[in-house]
């Protein structure tokens, strides 16, 4: 049996830059800024890791960092609820994704589950805008377990233990991404990382970070399916 773990961004869908706004938002009005804070990067990087580096972005090295996060978090979450309600954001889901969940969540050798950076309150709503029922996911684990994306395969394989009768490990776990961050953060526990090419990286960048295959979308769900259990 597999325990199959998605990312949400880029790979499952698209937010229009939804959560990127919320979480502007949310920093922007913590620290009473009069604009967004400077940009960083966000692929690949989970929900308090982004919002300890907008922090460190914007100066504000002077505050308790970990109850802000906290406090942000909560805010952000608030900003993107309201940001979805009011349709500023057209969420969509990816080419292929659809099926290919249908395609995993039928099949009796496959646990499905998510394992993002976002907090999970933030994927609940991200999913829900773009049609996907957040509790077909038998497993989770998200950045509102831990910071650090490596510590979030471990978390997902012991919530995964009751589901498979064992506690999963190496090929086992198939981590579903589309940053190089999806495609390392699992190698502690021996995991294989499929690649797909719709967020913001490259095939090659993908390949080169140890993909065990690299699609450039989800459409061919016969060749990912193969990838999975090859």
């Amino acid at each position: 049996m597999k325990l199959i773990l998605f990312d949400i961004d880029g790979t499952i869908l698209n937010s229009d830059g939804a959560g990127r706004t919320a979480v502007h938002a949310a920093v922007r009005e913590y620290l009473q800024l009069p604009h967004d804070p400077p940009a960083i990067r966000f692929d690949g990087k989970t929900d308090p890791q982004i919002i300890r580096e907008l922090f460190e972005a914007a100066g504000a090295n002077g505050h308790d960092l970990d109850a802000a996060i906290t406090e942000v978090g909560g805010r952000y979450v608030r900003h993107l609820e309201r940001a979805l309600a009011a349709d500023a954001h057209e969420v969509r889901l990816l080419p292929g994704v659809s099926t290919l969940l249908d395609a995993v969540e039928a099949r009796a050798d496959a646990v499905l589950g998510l394992l993002t950076g976002n907090v999970v309150d933030g994927a609940r709503l991200k999913l829900q805008a773009a049609g996907i029922t957040f509790d077909r996911f038998r497993v989770g684990a998200f950045g509102s377990d831990h910071a650090d994306r490596t510590a979030l395969p471990p978390i997902a394989a012991e919530r995964a233990a009751p589901h498979m009768g064992r506690r999963p490990h190496g090929d086992d776990i198939v981590i579903v991404g589309d940053t190089p961050a999806d495609m390392t953060c699992g190698r502690a526990l021996g995991a294989r990382a499929i690649g797909v090419a719709t967020g913001r990286y490259s095939a090659a960048d993908l390949a080169a970070a140890g993909a065990w295959a690299v699609f450039p979308t989800f459409e061919d769900t016969h060749a990912v399916l193969d990838a999975v259990w090859g």
